[in-house]
């Protein structure tokens, strides 16, 4: 035993040695100076840029981004939590405080050297990537068999929340276009963006917040779920339609955008959805479940990739790809495990962090601006809490219920930082809007906890009174 211990450094030192020698060799070769560049003298760099030089490298650079990303999002996703808010709060406001309005104005040249320019485009992509497989996890999420169970109610309640926001959203656009449009962009794109941005409704953070409060299986978390669902569906396909206008050069081409959008709808329910039900039923009858996770990833992005060539964003077909998932319970809950974590755990606080980092909420320095931006919360908050809550009550719902259901519907989230930044993408909301914009979203996801308290201590303070009397008999 001592001997086979004593033969590893001796086999080591002899070829160690054997290697020495030869470098020590070549190094009195002639150098070979056919097609050679002449060498230019340049002073030593230091040990200190060297460091530097490493650190941007692009991909110790990411590296670097990607950690500083996730705990900070980890950071406020924990004091949110401890505020009573849903994580996604937290993280976004990590994203706005790594960005220009809080980091770029502490330390001008720490954020720059941290998030340069240049290194934008990349975690653009990731976002994008971390975006599809989200949106083909909420596309899961969705039970179509509820919206069929409570389809009238659900459908009346999510259609009136968009499309009395979206009116109000148009009606806005009309007064603050001259001011506020980026240049050479048309009021009808302008216009539609800004509905749809008043419209829209963050299904999975209304989710999260039915089952935080363990509202799951009564009326109002049913009713308050589907009618999620319903206007999830709505509001994405008018979405799509949106992206399809502001992409089109003309009204052919929007129509043509459109034809294809739709065939390529037919083409995921009525083709793509049965054949993938067999493929992955089969891969899991024969245990093979990598083979049934590699059909589904590449369903996903080939759904992305196309709708993306037609013009409506990958997004779509991401969501779509999600839809068309069997609606197994197993499956389902083992396709989400696969890849909920990596997607919202690290790839998400990307994109916040991204958001973060073209939201210059310094630009609101003038006090119109600030009136501008109350108008624009009295509008999002009065159209979708309003609208919301004003049609559950007139089909049948009690005021409690009504008013709980108009707070969760004007839950916005991440939801609504998708739809800016596909504006912003586009060049149709200029930076001042978009900052505005996404701090009606912040706000608003922020009071949806507020508003359910509130309203379950009037309800607590009238059932109180009502019982007053009883009491008193008893007494």
């Amino acid at each position: 035993m001592r001997k086979r211990t004593l033969l590893y450094p001796v086999i080591i030192g002899v070829f160690g040695g054997l290697i020495w020698f030869i470098i020590n060799q070549g190094n009195h070769l002639p150098v070979n100076g056919r097609g050679a560049v002449p060498a230019t003298t340049a002073a030593p760099l230091s040990l200190g840029q060297q460091w530097l030089d490493t650190i941007h490298h692009p991909l110790s650079l990411l590296l670097l981004q990607i950690i500083l990303i996730v705990v900070t999002a980890r950071i406020f996703g924990k004091l949110a939590s401890y505020i009573k808010q849903p994580a996604v709060v937290g993280e976004i406001v990590a994203g706005i405080c790594l960005g220009p309005s809080l980091l770029g104005w502490l330390l001008p040249g720490g954020s720059s050297f941290l998030f340069p320019a240049d290194s934008l485009k990349t975690l653009q992509f990731l976002s994008q990537i971390g975006l599809a497989f989200f949106m083909f996890i909420v596309g899961m999420e969705l039970d179509a068999s509820k919206v069929k169970n409570k389809a009238h109610v659900a459908v009346m309640i999510s259609h009136v929340s968009i499309v009395f926001p979206f009116f109000l959203g148009v009606w806005l656009a009309y007064y603050i276009f001259p001011n506020f449009a980026p240049a050479n962009v048309g009021f009808i794109s302008f216009a539609l963006f800004m509905g749809i941005a008043m419209s829209i409704t963050a299904f999975p953070v209304l989710a999260r917040i039915v089952q935080e409060r363990k509202l799951t299986g009564t009326p109002l978390g049913i009713l308050a779920i589907t009618c999620a669902a319903a206007d999830d569906v709505t509001a994405w396909c008018i979405l799509a339609a949106v992206v399809a206008i502001a992409k089109a050069t003309g009204f052919a081409g929007t129509l043509i955008t459109l034809g294809a959008a739709l065939l390529f709808v037919a083409i995921m329910l009525y083709l793509i959805k049965p054949w993938l039900g067999k493929q992955i039923r089969k891969y899991t009858a024969a245990g093979n479940k990598v083979a049934a996770v590699a059909t589904v990833f590449l369903v996903v992005l080939l759904s992305a990739w196309i709708t993306e060539v037609i013009g409506i964003h990958a997004l779509f077909g991401a969501f779509l790809a999600g839809v068309i998932m069997p609606a197994d319970a197993t499956i389902k809950t083992w396709l989400t495990d696969k890849v909920e974590d990596i997607s919202v755990l690290l790839l998400l606080p990307i994109f916040f962090a991204f958001t973060g980092l073209r939201t210059q909420i310094g630009l609101l320095s003038a006090g119109h601006l600030w009136a501008v931006f109350g108008l624009i919360m009295l509008v999002a908050v009065g159209g979708k809490f309003g609208g919301s809550a004003l049609t559950a009550r007139l089909m049948g719902q009690s005021w409690t219920d009504s008013m709980a259901m108009g707070a969760l519907m004007n839950t916005r989230g991440l939801m609504e930082l998708i739809v800016l930044n596909l504006g912003y993408d586009l060049g149709i909301l200029s930076p001042e809007i978009f900052a505005m914009l996404v701090l009606m979203a912040l706000a608003t996801t922020f009071m949806t906890g507020p508003l359910l308290d509130l309203v379950k201590h009037f309800e607590d303070k009238r059932s109180w009174k009502a019982s007053g009397p009883m009491k008193a008999s008893l007494e």
